[in-house]
């Protein structure tokens, strides 16, 4: 058998091709079709087109953030919120000659305070391919260019979402940040599954208008004692709500990248500070449930405490503040003071001593129950551990007993205030709007004891270190603390101190606790150069008191 190149491979020759017309009739019914179904595709293309040519123009190069619910203060103000955003252009080349007008009026109507229209018409014959014209537009903005478009083809918009927070920084160490995909701190990053799963706000405890008090206040003695930094929080002693928590220096969470990481650093959460003689608050509660109150105390001479060979075990010995000679002890002539009186005039050398007569491990059990030895796991975060001694001998023993040795959080220090003045229970607080029901808490002191330092630190309010923190209409209760700071060697900084005030009112049946600090404070012609507590924490948390007592009580 032959194979012929081009022929068929059959036994026969190749005598060319046959025509099959029932063939070509099929062939040519699909060619129809798909012409047909072709034709379909591309009207209804070109339909969508139309119909959603805004939406593909300003899509093109958008990217989208996840949609979050808002975030609200407890009356409903808006804190966080998502919004529609843009980034508009123009592309020139694609302007007919007869629409440079008129495109040139659209871009001076679009931003009348960014571009006369003949900046308009400079931009349009500028010969770039594309610029933008407009960042980061409104949502009305947007509107127009969307309505405008239509004439002329030459915008795009580039859409996204963006978090937007209305309150800019006063809020911003609380509500934190939100990235593209989850938020980064604050209330963005402690609820954000409940902000990216739901469509309801989220309500929190705090109070906008007191917020915006605290942070005006706080600003003003800042500057006015041109101090490092400041801080301050109100509760409600019973629910533990927070109502307000400011911290300055603060950032503007609109603009993150411009502050600085340590800015933003929550302190009232994460920094530790000696408190100073607020613990007095502790020691005497102490005093009363080892029924020491009623126990005789000198004070008249420091106190130097030495160890078991008779050296001195301290550097210099314990003392009081000239004031406290002058006024108590010369003065009033006291060589001896009870408990109470101890805590009411801030006597460092009773404190002491108060101190040394406590069983051993009282103060250590004690703290303990002030969850001074751990970090707070909140529902709003975690805090820094608390430093207090691994070893209590006798002068760790007199020098906890007012502030000195022990540092711990503004978030510590204000929860543990709280169970000693508002009945004995230890509350965990909340940053979300509580409705009535159970709250969280646990007894750690017996309510006798905490009405009767609750009426230690009326007079404290009313006599003593508090006096600038009073409020016509409402008897308040507090406690002082003024602490020098430590050089890296752990040694005292005499130059450098932090200023705290603490308060509770109404004292009787306390509703709220206050705490207002500041970080390094100079001195000014006011104080004669005194830079304690009782001359810039108390008077500011006074001036924050005078405010908010409307809305609180309205």
């Amino acid at each position: 058998m032959r194979f012929n190149i081009g022929k068929d491979i059959l036994p026969h020759e190749y005598k060319g091709a046959v025509y099959n017309r029932e063939g070509a009739n099929r062939l040519l019914w699909i060619k129809r079709c798909f012409v047909f179904l072709f034709f379909v595709f591309f009207v209804r293309t070109l339909q969508l087109g139309i119909q959603s040519s805004d939406y593909k123009k300003v899509n093109r190069g958008s990217v989208e953030i996840e949609s979050r619910a808002d975030i609200v203060d407890r009356n409903g103000v808006v804190i966080a919120k998502s919004v529609k955003s843009g980034h508009i252009k123009l592309f020139p080349p694609r302007i007919k000659e007869k629409d440079i007008n008129d495109v040139a009026d659209v871009i001076h109507k679009l931003a009348p305070m960014d571009y006369s229209v003949d900046d308009a018409l400079k931009l349009i014959r500028s010969g770039k391919r594309g610029l933008y014209i407009k960042k980061n537009a409104s949502e009305e903005q947007i509107k127009y260019i969307r309505k405008e478009h239509r004439k002329y083809d030459c915008f795009e918009i580039e859409q996204f979402t963006q978090r937007r927070y209305p309150q800019s920084n006063v809020f911003a160490h609380v509500v934190g940040f939100a990235g593209k995909d989850a938020g980064l701190e604050g209330v963005e990053f402690t609820y954000d599954k409940y902000l990216r799963e739901n469509k309801d706000p989220l309500r929190l405890s705090i109070d906008a208008r007191v917020q915006n008090i605290f942070h005006e206040q706080l600003t003003i003695a800042m500057n006015k004692y041109q101090a490092k930094g400041a801080l301050g929080m109100l509760m409600n002693s019973s629910t533990g709500e927070m109502v307000a928590m400011v911290q300055l220096p603060d950032f503007n969470p609109n603009n993150v990248n411009a502050s600085s990481v340590g800015v933003r650093r929550f302190k009232l959460m994460r920094d530790t500070f000696e408190m100073g003689s607020i613990f007095k608050i502790f020691n005497t509660a102490m005093a009363y449930e080892h029924n020491l109150q009623n126990r005789d105390y000198k004070v008249s001479e420091p106190l130097m405490i030495y160890d078991k060979f008779g050296r001195p075990a301290m550097k210099k010995p314990i003392d009081d503040v000239a004031s406290f000679k002058r006024d108590v002890v010369k003065k009033g002539g006291h060589k001896t003071l009870k408990a109470p009186e101890i805590m009411l005039h801030s006597c460092n050398v009773g404190s002491a001593r108060i101190a040394l007569d406590f069983p051993e491990g009282t103060q250590k059990e004690f703290f303990h129950k002030l969850q001074f030895d751990k970090p707070l796991k909140l529902e709003f975060g975690k805090t820094e551990t608390a430093l207090t001694h691994k070893v209590w001998g006798p002068v760790e023993k007199a020098t906890a007993a007012f502030g000195h040795g022990v540092s711990v959080t503004p978030m510590h220090l204000l929860l543990a205030v709280n169970a000693m003045t508002n009945g004995g229970i230890y509350i965990y607080p909340t940053l979300l709007k509580r409705n009535i029901g159970a709250v969280r808490g646990e007894r750690i002191l017996d309510a006798n004891i905490s009405a009767k330092l609750r009426d230690i630190m009326f007079h404290i309010a009313e006599e003593t270190t508090a006096k600038k923190a009073r409020v016509k209409g409402i008897e308040i209760g507090g406690k002082t603390g003024t602490a020098e700071k430590r050089h890296i060697d752990g040694t005292a900084d005499s130059k450098r101190n932090s200023t705290v005030f603490t308060g509770i009112f109404p004292v009787s049946a306390p509703q709220y606790i206050i705490l207002v600090m500041l970080d390094e404070p100079q001195g000014t012609k006011e104080s004669g150069g005194w830079k304690t507590a009782a001359w810039n924490a108390v008077p500011t948390a006074g001036a924050i008191l005078d405010r908010i007592m409307p809305l609180l009580f309205e």
